[in-house]
């Protein structure tokens, strides 16, 4: 898990999960049925969130490594080839014969809000990994999404062995029983996942609804709103930083990733929550989804401004 630009006693990461190709296109407003819509821009990036988590946690200063399952095709090439660039560590990368790597259409318009569609062959969700205790023995901490469970439950219970911090995205609706809630030492939920979940409106009645199932820390970020989290049996509110947010693809992720990196160090929740909301915040102020994550010095320089 080593990185040229990480310093010598930077955490190592490893982000297990989802690994997308994003095609992007930028629109006014999104399209209406049975109407033609002109892009005003259009890129193809890497995406899915254990992918995009670790581009943030190497742009934030760590030494990031990913695991997961992708296609043995030009698509996969090109999307190991990004991560390589990024110095991440793919050697975790599970890469399956005749398999299609999966495949995102993204539309952003002009608020920064995005619609997408995603195919994923059902022979990637069936994947695991070959050897997850290896894949965690020099991991200081795990952040996994759960679009994949096959392939991350076994990483996730093969790190807690090791006593390690596993951090869950928790992107995928599921049912309130889910394991990985009870693997996991952090949950930290989308509000769509949540609310879908547990069939609850309101976040901190979901929240509780999860707690009575789990000892895990749970929060829910809400994009523009406070990021809500329980303290035992208290609903406690972590600000978020106001931005003019032009892109908020991947911005979920880099909160993910982020957050993993902080606890890493050290930081009590309070903090890795505020060090995570800053560098969700500024990826949303750029476009490009997980390339447009930001920089240690920029997150450290906008926690102290604000």
């Amino acid at each position: 898990m080593s990185s040229a630009s990480a310093g010598a006693g930077a955490r190592s990461i490893l982000c297990a999960g989802i690994i997308v190709l994003d095609e992007v296109f930028r629109v006014d407003r999104f399209p209406q049925p049975d109407a033609k819509t002109q892009a005003q821009s259009f890129f193809i990036v890497n995406g899915g969130c254990a992918a995009n988590a670790a581009v943030a946690i190497a742009r934030l200063g760590g030494r990031a490594a990913l695991a997961g399952p992708l296609g043995e095709d030009s698509n996969g090439d090109r999307v190991l080839a990004a991560l390589a660039r990024e110095e991440i560590d793919c050697t975790g990368c599970q890469r399956l014969a005749g398999v299609p790597t999966a495949l995102s259409a993204i539309f952003i318009d002009a608020r920064g809000d995005r619609m997408i569609v995603t195919h994923c062959d059902d022979r990637l969700a069936a994947a695991t990994p070959a050897d997850a205790a290896r894949l965690v023995a020099r991991a200081d901490a795990v952040v996994a999404d759960n679009r994949f469970p096959e392939f991350v439950r076994p990483i996730c219970v093969a790190a807690r062995a090791r006593g390690l911090t596993v951090v869950l995205d928790a992107d995928r609706p599921t049912q309130t029983s889910d394991e990985l809630f009870r693997i996991a030492t952090h949950v930290v939920f989308s509000a769509e996942c949540l609310r879908a979940t547990t069939g609850l409106d309101d976040l901190g009645a979901a929240l509780a609804a999860i707690a009575a199932t789990t000892s895990s820390f749970l929060a829910v970020t809400q994009g523009p709103r406070d990021v809500l989290w329980r303290e035992a049996a208290t609903l406690r509110r972590s600000p978020v930083f106001a931005v003019e947010a032009i892109d908020t693809l991947g911005a979920g992720d880099v909160f993910h990733g982020a957050f993993t990196l902080a606890l890493a160090e050290g930081r009590d929740v309070v903090a890795a929550l505020r060090f995570a909301a800053a560098a969700a915040g500024l990826k949303c102020t750029r476009l490009g989804g997980s390339m447009a994550a930001p920089r240690r010095a920029e997150v450290e320089a906008l926690l102290a401004t604000r």
